[in-house]
């Protein structure tokens, strides 16, 4: 079961990557939990849905570095990376984009269940990237 938890987030990231929103929805379970620091929690399918879209017009993102971590029972995952990306279209609240770079660390923490990935929580250090994207 643990090799089926690393596939799934294996192919997430690949998706991502690939800027693949349908390869990413295909990944999640219907009842996706979707936390991102600094930000609230998205339920759904739906909302995730929506979330990928924005990200996809508002930056342009690479995942490197990715180390992926899954629990013997293959229910629990965790994954650490660097995030390449470009801030393309003003997000509210945040400094005005212009097309400026980034270079960020990351992580996520997954629960899955049969196979698909039931709750994502992603962690940056939102001033860090502000202070990157400001300068």
């Amino acid at each position: 079961m643990t090799q089926s938890a690393r596939d799934t987030v294996t192919a997430y990231y690949a998706a991502f990557n690939a800027e693949n929103p349908m390869g990413m929805l295909a990944c999640v379970t219907d009842g996706i939990e979707h936390r991102v620091n600094e930000g609230g929690i998205r339920l759904g399918r739906a909302k995730f849905a929506e979330f990928c879209a924005h990200m996809g017009v508002s930056y342009r993102e690479q995942l490197k570095d990715i180390e992926i971590f899954v629990n013997a029972a293959g229910t629990r995952a965790a994954a650490e990376f660097v995030v390449h990306g470009a801030y393309l279209k003003t997000d509210p609240g945040l400094p005005e984009a212009n097309g400026q770079t980034y270079i960020l660390p990351a992580g996520s923490f997954f629960d899955l269940t049969e196979g698909k990935i039931s709750r994502i929580t992603t962690f940056y250090n939102l001033n860090d990237w502000i202070a990157q994207v400001s300068a």
